[in-house]
């Protein structure tokens, strides 16, 4: 079958290949894959920015029909709709693995970076990973759902949120996107920012609900903000754009005693102003991936119709016109791309 493998560490190291489909074991199920998104991690582990384990077949967002099923297994069909988790192993016994936070077990290995991935035809995961997609949720939209479990992870698990809240949020990519969605359907206010290059996706927004966006390099955002929480300042940021000048002025921003999520990744480090968010005692809160909790917020907004991933698919490609693909999404021509890997 073709796959785009990662087949060397450090920048580039990337083609499409032949490569054997993969074989059925113990505990597992194989997916014939319908779509695969194309994520951030993605452009960073082509630029020799996240760690992997050539030769591996990338991606990890997708959605498909369940073609295979290892004998031992019993809670997943053939000819199931589904789309899957992302961690292929765990130790299993650690306090995170106990309690469905997978996310953080130091042995995990995941798929699309630390086994091989769903840019391909087939790709094997664990049966327990295994999500079915709401009936009125194609496959297009199916595989942005491990997106929008790393947003619900944020917003619903790791952040406080409450109705009539005001929160801001940078960067309308599609984490940005995403998580303006979900707060709105808890009843946030939500404050989007971007720059002049995202015109259209901050127009985008207010066919989700949101109401107040502003451009940072034209806008004053300060005042702005100030105006409209009447000099206290924002209850919650999450940062979606991993971009340093992001997290200075969503600190400034912030309300005593507010809370910042940190969700966009860096890929380099960055610089904190701690006296500024000690000062105003902000919270300062990572979120890293998603939970087993997180898929099942995700599938049932997703399933609703509270959250759209659609709008936010610019276009659908077959996997050997990723090249073009990575480009655009690196270049902001669009929000979010999807490879098609049986074309």
């Amino acid at each position: 079958m073709k796959a785009l493998v990662k087949f060397a560490t450090g920048s580039g190291g990337m083609e499409v290949q032949d490569v054997p489909e993969p074989v059925l074991i113990p505990g597992h199920v194989i997916v014939a894959v319908e779509a695969c998104g194309i994520c951030g991690t993605d452009l960073h582990i082509q630029a020799g920015e996240y760690p992997v384990n050539p030769p591996v077949i990338l991606g990890h967002e997708f959605s498909g029909m369940v073609v295979e099923v290892a004998s031992d297994v019993s809670s997943v069909q053939t000819g199931q709709r589904v789309t899957s988790l992302v961690y292929f192993t765990t130790c299993g016994s650690c306090q995170f693995c106990q309690t469905g936070q997978w996310n953080l077990c130091a042995q995990r290995k995941s798929v699309g970076s630390g086994v091989d991935g769903a840019f391909a035809r087939y790709v094997m995961v664990p049966a327990r990973n295994i999500r079915l997609l709401p009936e009125n949720v194609d496959f297009i939209s199916g595989a942005v759902t491990e997106p929008l479990a790393c947003c619900t992870h944020g917003v619903l698990e790791k952040a406080t949120t409450r109705p009539g809240d005001f929160a801001f949020v940078t960067g309308p990519g599609a984490i940005g996107l995403l998580t303006a969605q979900i707060l709105i359907s808890a009843g946030v206010s939500v404050i989007l920012a971007g720059t002049q290059s995202d015109v259209e996706r901050l127009e985008l927004s207010r066919q989700f609900g949101v109401q107040h966006t502003f451009q940072v390099d034209i806008q004053p955002v300060t005042d702005l903000i100030q105006d409209l929480t009447h000099g206290k300042g924002v209850d919650l940021v999450f940062e979606c754009s991993g971009a340093a000048a992001a997290v200075h002025l969503g600190i400034q921003v912030s309300k005593r005693g507010g809370q910042f999520i940190q969700l966009g990744l860096f890929g380099k480090p960055v610089e904190i102003n701690w006296d500024q968010a000690i000062l105003k005692e902000v919270d300062i809160i990572n979120s890293f991936a998603s939970t087993w909790i997180s898929w099942d917020h995700a599938l049932k907004l997703l399933g609703s119709g509270k959250v759209q991933t659609s709008p936010l698919v610019s276009a659908v490609l077959p996997i050997g016109q990723w090249e073009s693909a990575f480009e655009r999404f690196r270049n902001r021509q669009g929000i979010k791309f999807i490879l098609i890997p049986k074309t």
